[in-house]
């Protein structure tokens, strides 16, 4: 009987059997991706010590999520750490040259998007804030009314909604 084997992106057929690769960590490809959702929803800095052995693993294997990860990470401490608009606008500019230059298109769309509204986004880092409060109020608004399919008498809406969110 003979045995012959193949080796082709990470899996072994043996006989016309697919073996998959065990990685250093005792997962396969398809575990280690599964795995490693959770770790780059969170900052390097909050990583355990099997997390980061999982990700070194990971973007071992795959280097465009480690760019891809590096990049939503440099987004966010823009974010986080900068205290004016000029250093923001600065290091935004700096990210949108790095997004560009990685050839991911999500980051390249996000990029346009960041320059086509910088002055509205560099307005967060006046006071640290955000819209988000109104627009939530907005929505809470939009799903009342739609329960009642419009409103007839807006003096009886307003009072219901100032006694249901005030």
């Amino acid at each position: 009987m003979l045995t012959h084997r193949w080796y082709f992106a990470g899996c072994i057929w043996r006989e016309g059997v697919y073996i998959a690769e065990i990685l250093a960590n005792g997962d396969t490809l398809k575990q280690l991706l599964a795995r490693s959702r959770y770790l780059l929803f969170k900052h390097t800095s909050r990583w355990s010590e099997s997390q980061k052995h999982r990700a070194e693993l990971l973007f071992l294997h795959f280097p465009r999520l480690k760019k891809a990860y590096d990049l939503a990470l440099a987004l966010g401490d823009i974010f986080n750490k900068c205290k004016s608009k000029e250093g923001a606008l600065t290091k935004l500019a700096l990210w949108h040259h790095q997004a560009e230059n990685a050839g991911i298109e999500s980051f390249e769309s996000v990029a346009r998007s960041i320059a086509a509204h910088h002055p509205n986004i560099l307005h967060y880092f006046d006071n640290r804030s955000t819209n988000a409060a109104a627009e939530s109020f907005n929505a809470k608004l939009k799903a009342f009314r739609a329960i009642f399919r419009g409103v007839r008498d807006t003096k009886f809406f307003l009072y219901r909604v100032m006694k249901l969110y005030a």
